[in-house]
């Protein structure tokens, strides 16, 4: 599901990407260093209905869900206000990170047409863990593969034959999502399966909001922090000589490492899901078991598909752009993009394991140390002081992504689960009106 819906953003990327090498530069600005800014917070609130709605379907307090998904809805559409200010203003904005005039006025022009997006993310993220956290997986999957089609027909239409250019292609995406939403919501409404978690709208979305927001900042902050990472790599890399050459190498590499990194992302969604039922139910034994079994096959999954991006190096990025000079770039990027690929075969699936635990907070405090204070000032270090241009700043970057991984490894394999279990089964048993004491129990790290 996650990679279906991280094609439909692929695929607007190749279609602009056809339009020009400044338009695929642009697409990919747009895309990389300021839609996945929103993204990245949304998924990262979103997120905090996975703690919750995970450990309240494994107690069986099947009511709780439905509140929790208006509730994080209601927060995240709040959120979306200011981020639409943002993309209003992505032209001064990447002017003052140092883009060049073209390529920000281009990028400001398909940002535009992402502003109803936002939202679209505002109202899907929660409903995606909402259905997750019951194991409902498949009609998410049917909803997605059916908008891709859809989507792919109306890029051409709008892009191609009405001429719409970067604008259209920005415009169809966003509709895209709003399809998603509509059908996804359609079906908890109609489905028999949701017929306990969803009793309809209450009021009680706007109780507790409070409480709710802070447990959905640390989620995000967590999961804002993993997700930019990468993305500042391709701000840093504008300010390079030659920025379109680097952007547009750089666009194709991102974008194969975002689609796996979906798959990755599935991962996490099934080991955050697993661990958060079990601990709700009290199955120590099977948390574990779910933790080491789901991180195993995602690390093997992302090696092979390392081992086949470096055998198609030299053609993969005639996929993007027809230009010789940006394959030859991508083509001597792709052993760092392996590596990557690899890495984000494990990471995820870990922070998966940290939204299921409950420990966002604790995640938070490493990305920060591990991503900012050490991967992006190595990786400038190594571009522009020693003078090895994006080879140095992804590189320096990956450092960062390695320590970081090392460090959730060590913690999860030192953890108690037992003790996890316990925790679990104290933010239940707070509860007075089956909201507010799990929520804070959650917030205070408990």
């Amino acid at each position: 599901m996650y990679m279906i819906n991280y094609l439909m953003s692929m695929s607007t990327q190749i279609v602009s990407g056809h339009l020009g090498n400044l338009e695929l530069a642009a697409a990919s600005l747009g895309n990389t260093g300021i839609q996945i800014f929103a993204y990245g917070l949304m998924l990262g609130m979103g997120s905090a209905v996975e703690t919750l709605c995970g450990q309240a379907y494994g107690a069986q307090k099947y009511d709780m869900l439905g509140i929790y998904l208006q509730r994080s809805a209601v927060l995240l559409c709040g959120t979306g206000i200011p981020l639409a200010v943002i993309y209003a203003f992505s032209e001064p904005i990447l002017l003052l990170l140092g883009q060049s005039p073209e390529i920000a006025r281009a990028a400001s022009i398909f940002v535009y047409g992402l502003i109803p997006q936002i939202f679209a993310y505002a109202i899907n993220f929660p409903i995606q863990k909402f259905l997750q956290a019951q194991s409902i997986v498949l009609p998410s999957a049917y909803i997605s593969t059916a908008t891709l089609a859809l989507h792919l027909l109306l890029s051409w239409l709008i892009v191609y034959k009405v001429g719409l250019g970067l604008l259209g292609a920005s415009l169809v995406l966003s509709l895209s999502w709003w399809v998603i939403v509509a059908a996804q919501f359609a079906y908890i409404v109609m489905s028999p399966k949701c017929r306990h978690t969803w009793t309809g709208f209450t009021w009680q979305a706007f109780s507790g909001l409070w409480d709710f927001l802070k447990l959905s900042a640390a989620s995000a902050v967590m999961l804002c922090l993993e997700t930019w990472y990468f993305q500042v790599l391709v701000l840093i890399a504008g300010l390079l000589p030659n920025p379109e050459l680097a952007l547009d190498a750089l666009s194709v590499c991102m974008t194969i490492s975002g689609w796996v990194f979906m798959i990755s992302v599935g991962f996490n969604a099934a080991a955050s899901v697993r661990v958060s039922n079990e601990l709700g139910a009290g199955n120590s034994k099977s948390a574990f078991f779910s933790v080491w079994v789901v991180t195993a096959l995602s690390a093997l999954i992302s090696v092979i598909l390392a081992i086949v991006i470096l055998c198609l190096r030299n053609y993969i990025s005639y996929i993007f752009t027809e230009g010789e000079v940006v394959s030859n770039a991508v083509a001597d990027l792709c052993p760092l993009l392996a590596t990557t690929l690899i890495l984000n075969g494990i990471q995820p699936v870990l922070s998966g394991v940290a939204v299921g635990c409950g420990w966002q907070q604790f995640v938070a405090y490493v990305n920060i140390g591990c991503y900012y204070i050490v991967g992006v000032p190595l990786g400038a270090l190594l571009g522009f002081y020693f003078k090895l241009g994006v080879k140095g700043i992804w590189g320096g970057m990956i450092g960062g992504t390695c320590m970081q991984t090392t460090i959730l490894l060590w913690v999860t394999l030192r953890t108690d689960w037992n003790k996890e279990v316990e925790e679990a089964q104290k933010r239940l048993n707070k509860w007075e009106d089956k909201t507010e004491p799990l929520l804070a129990g959650v917030s205070n790290g408990d």
